[in-house]
């Protein structure tokens, strides 16, 4: 008998996830307590943007014409229980207002609503990013409160999208992580999983506590690479090197690598920001805290970045930016996405606008959530419309679309012509060919 699904949280990770165990043939019930957020689901589209991810919905979502039927959406909890074999558990774990820990109020709600449900044999499967040590306690806690009991197993399998290509990470990863404790949890995970195992994806077993560590360990080692080659960048610009060419030739290590080690204005997003600084909080608790203190730092270089660019924009505005206007291309924290939080263009954005300048922002898929975050600066319906009558240009988030821009075309509505390339991606010959004085973190100014 073909297992059947449910997905427990229809955020970006839900959703995606949803969507992608349809598309590999199961029927799937997706939950969520926000009736606004399932009816958009139910119509096959989702309240984000991620690519590919609509077409996949539509492909499948019950009622739409031509679809497989395998994908529907509820908000009853009764329904979930006793539809699912195997319940994800894909709910928000964001920071605690006011502190790094971790606010687990979702996942625990998630599990003391569905755990005493379960009159029969299932697996509850978390997916969501949480202090180790949190599925060992979630463990005893669906024990105690299913009353199917020992039927009832809990197995953690921690989630590595990555916003804009998270439709490919989830059918087709680059490897699956189960922490189990016996029992059958690891065979129906293998059941869940056969096609990307059968196309070559690892799949790595584990203790909870190891399952999730690994992505406690993978988000920090990123924001250490971002923040060491942002350092790098400190010391090129004292020193008059260039990061760009120091990265080049370091990435040719293939102990080092090349991604990653784009020097700007750093990391953001509702990942690595807050995991590394949970991460920093559990270990804390777990007396392991001098093991961590170096993410202390990379955290304090990422925020660095963001007031160095606001000074160097200081510098381009002659000192001062009251009557200046500053047009920012890009509001999200990366590109292909519609996620600004903790994003580090809209933060930059948002400090020289309260430091007296008139900003205008433009970004391809961002602006609506940009602006309900910040409503008092301007938004532009295009990128030649953000620039006309401003004195400094910021690049801030890698659009493709930003590095195809025509920098003569710009140069005629620009006030003055002066850009800063926050992400390292423009070419810079190009725009200084079209008259324009180029900045960059960490590189030469000509």
């Amino acid at each position: 008998m073909t297992l059947k699904l449910t997905v427990i949280g229809t955020g970006y990770l839900g959703a995606t996830h949803a969507a992608a165990m349809a598309e590999l043939g199961f029927e799937v019930l997706g939950l969520d307590v926000d009736p606004a957020k399932i009816e958009t689901l139910r119509a096959g589209r989702v309240p984000m943007y991620e690519p590919g991810l609509d077409e996949l919905l539509a492909r499948h979502v019950e009622g739409i014409e031509g679809s497989t039927g395998r994908l529907r959406f509820t908000t009853s909890w009764q329904e979930v229980a006793g539809f699912g074999d195997v319940h994800f558990v894909c709910v928000n774990t964001p920071q605690k207002h006011g502190e790094y820990a971790c606010d687990m109020s979702y996942v625990d709600s998630a599990i003391d609503t569905l755990a005493p449900l379960l009159t029969r044999p299932a697996l509850v499967v978390g997916k969501s990013t949480v202090p180790v040590g949190s599925a060992a306690r979630l463990a005893a806690r669906v024990a105690e409160l299913a009353p199917a009991g020992d039927a009832v197993e809990l197995a953690w399998n921690p989630e590595f999208l990555r916003e804009g290509f998270a439709v490919e990470d989830t059918l087709r990863p680059d490897r699956i992580v189960v922490g189990v404790r016996g029992g059958t949890a690891e065979k129906v995970l293998r059941e869940v999983y056969a096609k990307p195992v059968g196309d070559g994806t690892p799949f790595v077993v584990a203790d909870y506590a190891t399952a999730e560590l690994v992505k406690n360990a993978a988000n920090s080692f990123l924001s250490t690479k971002i923040s060491f080659i942002n350092a790098m960048a400190e010391v090129c610009e004292a020193a008059g090197g260039d990061v760009v060419k120091l990265a080049e030739a370091i990435g040719h290590d293939d102990r080092i690598g090349r991604k990653f080690l784009r020097a700007g204005i750093g990391f953001g997003g509702g990942c690595l920001p807050k995991d590394i600084r949970a991460f920093m909080a559990r270990a804390g608790e777990l007396g392991a805290d001098q093991a961590l203190t170096f993410l202390r730092e990379v955290d304090s270089i990422n925020m660095r970045r963001r007031s160095h660019m606001v000074e160097l924009t200081r510098e381009a505005c002659g000192g001062a930016f009251l009557g200046k206007r500053v047009a920012v291309l890009g509001a999200t924290f990366k590109p292909d996405s519609d996620d600004v939080r903790d994003s580090p263009a809209l933060n930059v954005a948002g400090q020289i606008h309260l430091q007296g300048a008139q900003v205008t922002v433009f970004d391809p898929k961002g602006m609506e959530n940009a602006a309900r975050l910040f409503p008092t600066l301007a938004y532009a319906p295009t990128a030649l419309d953000a620039v006309r009558g401003a004195h400094a240009v910021l690049h801030l988030t890698e659009w493709k679309q930003f590095r195809e821009l025509d920098p003569a075309q710009l140069a005629r509505v620009a006030a003055e012509r002066v850009v800063l390339d926050g992400r390292n991606t423009l070419d810079p010959e190009r725009w200084r060919e079209a008259g324009w004085t180029f900045r960059a973190m960490g590189r030469p100014n000509a």
